[in-house]
């Protein structure tokens, strides 16, 4: 096994979808648990087949040598009339996190959104982007919570996402130009960033300073191809496997790799597949995934034990 210089740990929408319900609809916790210690993998996000008792949660991690690195959170700050409730919201989501030793926050903005916004129907077919007096709002907001993130010990993560309203290049670039750099942090994503538009590369380059977290995903070129000749929206990308496991899609991981060793970056990496289970067996494509990025830490730290030689 390679030595990983960062976290390397996994997220249970490999074997249950967030976004798609039917996805591992019948998989329970115990499944999903007792794979990833099978895999040697320390550290996951909270899932919502996770018991919600934190002591029977953290008992059951603990049997089996897990931690709970963070939990996704959707804040509607773009609105100022939910601003407060949200906060409050938030509190609550950082003291549930903080039992459990967390030092992340996985935070994404709803509003506009499709599928996540709360204010939207169902005939409606756009993403509405943010205006002038949304994105005062939503740093407004995101500065009060890496606050509330920041007084119990951790980093709020912005997690740029697909089918939100900071999904693409320039939307990542303003949100992080109008918040504070010591309060609100990025969540780096290779599958979104491509889903959005942004090569991963450069992105993780451009903002490597702000970078907290990060989730390793790839892109099945073709599904997103025809999925934008066909304009469906984000959900139904996911349904069609735009998604997948590292080294299964067609992001070049080596110099994402190379350039988080670089840095020095040495927090938690999460792997994503966020695909159909019943056709891409979890287990079995977390191991591929684990077994191209140790490949790579190898060839990488082959070289550069190269160079010191």
């Amino acid at each position: 096994m390679a030595d990983r210089p960062f976290k390397l740990g996994i997220h249970p929408i490999n074997w249950v979808g967030e976004d798609v319900a039917e996805h591992g609809a019948d998989t329970t916790f115990e499944t999903i648990a007792d794979d990833i210690a099978s895999l040697g993998l320390t550290g996951t996000e909270m899932g919502r087949k996770f018991p919600k008792d934190p002591a029977v949660l953290k008992r059951e991690l603990d049997a089996r040598g897990i931690r709970l690195v963070s939990q996704w959170k959707s804040v509607l700050f773009s609105d100022p009339a939910y601003l407060e409730r949200e906060l409050e919201d938030y509190r609550r989501h950082a003291a549930f996190l903080a039992e459990f030793g967390s030092t992340v926050i996985s935070t994404a903005e709803v509003g506009g959104s499709l599928h996540f916004d709360p204010r939207r129907t169902p005939a409606e077919k756009t993403v509405l982007r943010l205006d002038e007096a949304g994105w005062d709002s939503l740093a407004k907001g995101l500065n009060a919570a890496g606050e509330i993130a920041r007084s119990f010990g951790m980093k709020l993560a912005y997690h740029h996402h697909g089918g939100t309203v900071v999904e693409q290049p320039e939307e990542i670039d303003e949100l992080l130009r109008r918040t504070d750099p010591a309060l609100v942090h990025l969540l780096y994503d290779t599958g979104h960033a491509f889903y959005g538009g942004s090569d991963p590369l450069a992105l993780l380059r451009k903002h490597y300073d702000r970078v907290a977290y990060i989730h390793l995903k790839d892109i099945r070129p073709k599904v997103l191809a025809e999925a934008r000749t066909e304009g469906v929206d984000f959900v139904t990308c996911i349904r069609k496997g735009v998604f997948t496991v590292p080294g299964d899609g067609c992001i070049d991981f080596e110099p994402i790799v190379r350039e988080l060793l670089a840095r020095g970056y040495d927090g938690w990496a999460m792997l994503e597949g966020e695909q159909d289970p019943a056709l891409h067996q979890p287990r079995e494509y977390a191991h591929r995934a684990i077994v191209y990025l140790d490949a790579i830490l190898d060839r990488v730290q082959g070289t550069a034990d190269t160079r010191e030689a």
